[in-house]
């Protein structure tokens, strides 16, 4: 691939190692500059343009320039196509080199085998040039957005580096715009932001300031999240989302919360007093009130305290702890995880024990109570003298035919005594309180069925349930069906509504658990493992490695189909799939014939279902990108995009994906060009008035953005529109 570097003297640049492929664009070596790499969009928009454009017009400070080390991998110049045509496809930025990222340094495990000299003062230092980075970026009214571990690489000394860059959120100052950052990791998002699409909101620097304490708090305490721990309640563990929603900070300082600590974990006390308190601020003070977690500026502040108190341990001098614990903190663990030293000495890692397996500890021996055997008649006075004085208390029981009497007369009337008062229960019932919680207690707990006047059956939550989901009232929803399992364990529907509940509530992890207990009452119930094959699809959304995701939802709609093969909606739910599949795959080709053969089977069995013939339609559109026949597979895709609209003229989408292939086919220089761009300006400005009805913001930009590459003369009426938007949606 050749493109031409838009600030330089035209250079071309002949781009031919691949360093790596994403879903929307591929990062290539720079071969007349090392320090380099170039990033090709797939399908450059205007709105990434114009991103660009800002980002690289107010680039923010780099706090680590004096060590010659690149801390913000931020784009630094704009790239051409060949053809001279001006259009930007892509950009260059630094190249980062000899870093890894951030798990492998706070996971102990990976630590030791990669890098065991890097001990606990090295980890305070990380989260010091870490907090600076945050601190340049925030200093420039920039917001990362999307704060997780897999952005951050670290290196061998110490150094950080935040890449993936043209993801965070831009303001653009000249344009009274802000490009938002679309995307979330849940672990490290504030509950404020939590089960909230990201597309709808500007991020604040405290957001960012949630994850930072997330990501500090696992440098410090050997990977922990800090809402991690054993669940002390009843049910099923909730997950990350749920308890940070809820607050429940598994340190916390002012609450009692319904987690321990694991086990495995270092001890709260380990951590710098001030760090403790930083903490707390973060997580507990900041959870009603985001503005009171602290800045990255006040994190470095006493990170670098924290760092120039340590001292170091007399018998490891790689232990480093806070002078506030009165013994070493990190020999107690070592011993604790079985001779695992967190950081191992200079002798052990030069004898290559850090990589030796943990030690297993030796098994004890059962204890085995002693029997107490009769006492039996002995010759040898020094032998009775010596029991007695050995067991002074033991003596052996003689039972007397007197005690067993006693015994039998006892049981007797206690028996007696109990009928008694059963009858008195039976006869006194009428005078006890009319209170229905009051009966309820009095009574005798062994008629379950039987309900209070003023208490609903299992159906009635049900009903209750569906009502609220109806309504898109999902929490109360959710509320109404633990209800009604509280009442019946085994109606399997309960526990379905309750997972589609939580799923629009993008508790995807929470619906998994409750699909799953559905399929366990009824295995045969189809919309369950279609449901849990859709939850498994969103969940690939956020996975680093989303290929276990993808085999999960395969499976999920296999068996839907093996037990009702006439059920359209799981073809084309594993059509989608395989075309997610397709994008990633070495095998495209193969993957996007296995998903369009999944959308035409849907459409064989239901043949007025126009979410099957748009999503062939998509799938065609994506498959020509890879072949040299793109002409005639465009035209396919239309076809089928037209059969979409004639059953729902209402489809947004179908209209968007329409107007690119028109607009793509005159850019081929088609014999028809000129009806084909007419065509494609006239499907985008239906698309963004659908769009624009429906408030969905997102789309609706993906749509104008479309529009003002071919005429810019429209813009302005779209862009004037585009606050009506804002103004529903702030």
């Amino acid at each position: 691939m050749q493109v031409l570097r838009s600030f330089s003297n035209q250079e071309v640049l002949d781009l031919q190692e691949n360093l790596g492929r994403g879903g929307e664009a591929c990062v290539y070596t720079v071969p007349s500059d090392e320090n380099l790499v170039a990033k090709i969009y797939h399908h450059p928009t205007s709105s990434h343009i114009q991103k660009l454009r800002a980002m690289i017009a107010n680039p923010p400070a780099n706090p680590a320039a004096s060590f010659g080390h690149i801390s913000i991998a931020w784009p630094q110049e704009l790239l051409t196509a060949p053809e001279g045509s001006d259009t930007i496809i892509g950009f260059l930025m630094p190249r980062i080199r000899n870093m890894r990222p951030i798990m492998d340094f706070y996971n102990p495990g990976n630590r030791r085998q990669n890098c065991p000299l890097f001990n606990y003062q090295y980890l305070l230092r990380t989260a010091r040039n870490l907090a600076a980075a945050f601190a340049a970026l925030h200093a420039s009214n920039y917001c990362i957005g999307d704060v997780n571990e897999s952005n951050i690489l670290v290196s061998n000394t110490a150094l950080v580096s935040l890449v993936d860059t043209d993801s965070f959120q831009v303001p653009d100052l000249s344009q009274n715009m802000v490009y938002r950052c679309l995307v979330g990791k849940p672990e490290y998002t504030p509950p404020e932001l939590q089960n909230k699409t990201f597309a709808d909101y500007n991020r604040e620097t405290y957001h960012d300031l949630f994850g930072l304490g997330v990501l500090i708090f696992q440098l410090l305490m050997e990977g922990t999240h800090p809402f991690s721990g054993v669940f002390q309640g009843l049910g099923d563990p909730p997950t990350y989302e749920s308890r940070i929603l809820a607050g429940h900070f598994t340190y916390s300082q002012k609450q009692k919360v319904p987690y321990l600590p694991t086990p495995i974990t270092p001890s709260w006390q380990t951590l710098h007093p001030d760090l403790r308190d930083l903490f707390i601020s973060c997580f507990e003070d900041g959870h009603h009130s985001p503005y009171l977690r602290p800045s990255a500026q006040t994190w470095l502040s006493v990170l670098s305290t924290a760092e120039a108190s340590l001292v170091s341990c007399a018998v490891n001098p790689q232990h480093a702890y806070h002078p506030h614990l009165d013994k070493c903190p990190w020999c107690e663990r070592t011993m604790k995880l079985g001779g695992r030293d967190p950081f191992p000495s200079l002798q052990a890692i030069s004898a290559r024990e850090h990589l030796q397996p943990r030690r297993k500890s030796r098994k004890r021996p059962r204890y085995q109570p002693r029997v107490r055997k009769p006492a039996v008649p002995v010759l040898a006075t020094y032998t009775q003298f010596s029991l007695r004085s050995t067991s002074p208390g033991y003596q052996p029981v003689q039972t007397s035919s007197r005690s067993k009497f006693y015994t039998l007369m006892f049981g007797l009337l206690g028996l007696s005594v109990l009928g008694y008062l059963d009858i008195m229960v039976k006869f006194t019932r009428p005078f006890l309180s009319p209170n229905p919680y009051t009966q309820q207690s009095l009574l005798s707990s062994r008629s379950e069925n039987v309900h209070s006047p003023l208490s609903l059956s299992f159906n009635d939550y049900y009903q209750r349930g569906n009502q609220a989901y109806q309504q898109q009232d999902y929490q109360q929803a959710i509320e109404d069906f633990s209800q009604g399992i509280k009442q019946n364990t085994n109606f399997s529907k309960l526990y379905m509504h309750r997972g589609n509940a939580r799923y629009n509530l993008n508790d995807y992890e929470g619906a998994l658990t409750d699909y799953n207990l559905a399929l366990k009452i009824n295995p045969q119930e189809v919309k369950a493992f279609i449901n849990r094959g859709n939850a498994y699809l969103k969940l690939a959304d956020y996975s680093n490695d989303p290929d276990y995701e993808y085999k999960k939802a395969i499976d999920s709609f296999n068996n839907a189909i093996n037990i009702n093969q006439q059920d359209d909606e799981a073809y084309v739910r594993r059509g989608i799939v395989r075309s997610q599949i397709a994008r990633y795959s070495n095998n495209s080709q193969e993957e996007y014939e296995r998903s369009i053969g999944d959308f035409t089977q849907a459409i064989k069995l239901n043949r007025f279902k126009a979410e099957a013939y748009f999503q062939r339609g998509l799938a065609r559109y994506q498959f020509a990108q890879y072949s040299s026949n793109y002409a005639q597979i465009y035209k396919q895709a239309i076809a089928d995009f037209d059969q979409a609209l004639n059953i729902n003229p209402e489809m947004a989408e179908v209209f968007l994906k329409r107007g690119m292939i028109y607009y793509e086919l005159a850019q081929y220089g088609e014999s028809t060009a000129r009806n084909n761009q007419q065509q494609a300006l006239e499907d985008l400005e239906k698309s963004a008035q659908l769009y624009l009805n429906k408030k969905d913001v997102n789309n609706y930009q993906q749509a104008i953005s479309n529009i003002c590459v071919i005429a810019e003369e429209k813009c302005d009426y779209f862009l004037q529109n585009s606050s009506i938007i804002y103004n529903v949606n702030p």
